[in-house]
C-alpha cells in the first residue's frame, strides 16, 4: 500500500518565506523612518559645516543633503515594489491594462496618477523607470513623468490660493493635455529602439524571468530584491550628479536676473523662460513661490507659469538621470514636445489673462 501522506499535508511556508516576512516589516519601518528624518538630517549636516542656509552655499548644501537621500530611497523602494508587480503581469498583460482600447485612454490613466503622486521630476524618475520595468508602453510611462511634477495637489493648491480659482482650473487642463498630448505623440513614433540596452533586456525579460503566475512569495520578493540591485546598480551615479547640479542652480541663481527678461511684451520672453527654466531644478512647492516673486516684480503669467513648467517638468538633473535610461536621440524628442506644449500654455496665458 502506498504512503500518500506526505502528498495530502500541505507544506508550510519555507525558511527563505518566512525570512522576509520578518524582514520586510523592519525594513518598511526603517525606510519611513530615514524618509521622515531627512529634513532634521540635512539640517544637523549643515550646522556641523557652520553654514547658514539663506546662504547661496548652505542654501545649496542644504538641498544636496536632502535630496539625494530622499530620490534614493524613492528609487529603492517604487523598484522593489514594481519587480514584485512585475511577477504578477506578462509585458502584455500590463501593456493590455494601461494602455486600454482606445488611443490615449492609458496616456490619460498615467497622467491622473501622476497628479496624486507629489513627486518633484527627479523623484518620478524611479516609478518611470519601474513601469518601463514592468512593461508599461512607452508613450504611457512619459505621460506619468510629465504629469507627476508638473501637475499635483500641491501645485493646484498653491495656485489656488495665490492667484485664485479659474488661474488653477486653467493650470490644471492645460498641464495634463501635455502630459497626455506628449506622452501620446511619443508613443505614436515607436521609439522603443532609443531605450538602452539593459532597459529593454528587462522588458523582453532577458535579465529576469517573471512570467509565472504559480510563483512563491519568496521568490517574488527576491524578484523585487534584484531589480533593486540591477537598477539602482546602473543609475545611482546620475542620480548623484543631477542633484549635485540641481543643488548649485538652486542656490546660486538670481532670481532678478530672471525677471529682467520675462515681461509680457517681448513675444521671445516665453521661449526665453523656458531655455532658463530647463538647467535648474526644484518641485512645485519650491518654484511657486518664486513664481509669486517673480510675478511681483512684474514678470508676465504665462512667462513665469512657462518658467515654472520647464523648472518641474524639464529640469537637468532629470535629463543626466534620464540619460542612463533613455539614448539621446529619445530624450531630445522628449524635451521638444513637452517643451512645446509649455510654449503654447505660455503664450495662451498671456493672451487670456
Amino acid at each position: 500500500m502506498t504512503d500518500t501522506t506526505a502528498e495530502t499535508i500541505p507544506k508550510g511556508p519555507s525558511r527563505n518565506l518566512i525570512a522576509w516576512l520578518a524582514g520586510l516589516p523592519l525594513a518598511l519601518t526603517a525606510w519611513i523612518f530615514v524618509y521622515s528624518q531627512l529634513i532634521p538630517f540635512a539640517d544637523f549636516v549643515l550646522s556641523l559645516t557652520g553654514l547658514d542656509r539663506s546662504s547661496h552655499t548652505g542654501e545649496a548644501i542644504h538641498f544636496f543633503l536632502y535630496d539625494t537621500p530622499k530620490v534614493m530611497l524613492l528609487l529603492i523602494g517604487v523598484v522593489f515594489f514594481m519587480g514584485i508587480v512585475q511577477t504578477f503581469f506578462s509585458p502584455e498583460r500590463t501593456r493590455a491594462l494601461l494602455a486600454g482600447r482606445r488611443a490615449g485612454v492609458g496616456n490619460s490613466m498615467a497622467a491622473s496618477l501622476g497628479i496624486v503622486t507629489p513627486f518633484c521630476s527627479c523623484s518620478a524618475v524611479p516609478l518611470f523607470i519601474g513601469f518601463l520595468s514592468a512593461g508599461v508602453p512607452l508613450g504611457i510611462t512619459f505621460s506619468f513623468l510629465i504629469a507627476a511634477p508638473m501637475v499635483n495637489e500641491i501645485a493646484l493648491v498653491l495656485l489656488f490660493g495665490l492667484f485664485g480659482w479659474k488661474v488653477a482650473v486653467l493650470y490644471l487642463v492645460l498641464g495634463l493635455s501635455i502630459a497626455i498630448v506628449a506622452g501620446f505623440i511619443i508613443g505614436k513614433l515607436n521609439m522603443e529602439g532609443h531605450l538602452q540596452d539593459w532597459v529593454r533586456d528587462i522588458q523582453t525579460g532577458h535579465v529576469q524571468a517573471v512570467n509565472n503566475t504559480d510563483m512563491q512569495w519568496d521568490k517574488r520578493f527576491q524578484n523585487g530584491w534584484n531589480h533593486v540591485r540591477e537598477i539602482v546598480a546602473r543609475v545611482w551615479l546620475y542620480v548623484v550628479i543631477g542633484i549635485s547640479v540641481g543643488a548649485l542652480i538652486h542656490g546660486y541663481v538670481p532670481e532678478d536676473f530672471m525677471v529682467s527678461i520675462m515681461g509680457k511684451d517681448a513675444w521671445w520672453s516665453v521661449p526665453a523662460a523656458v531655455v532658463m527654466g530647463i538647467p535648474m531644478y526644484t518641485n512645485a512647492a519650491g518654484v511657486i513661490p518664486v513664481v509669486e516673486a517673480l510675478i511681483g516684480k512684474g514678470a508676465a503669467l504665462g512667462t513665469t507659469l512657462a518658467f515654472m513648467m520647464s523648472v518641474i517638468a524639464l529640469s537637468l538633473p532629470e535629463i543626466l538621470i534620464l540619460r542612463k535610461v533613455l539614448k539621446i536621440r529619445l530624450i531630445a524628442t522628449f524635451i521638444g514636445v513637452v517643451a512645446s506644449g509649455i510654449l503654447l500654455v505660455g503664450f495662451l496665458f498671456n493672451i487670456i489673462l
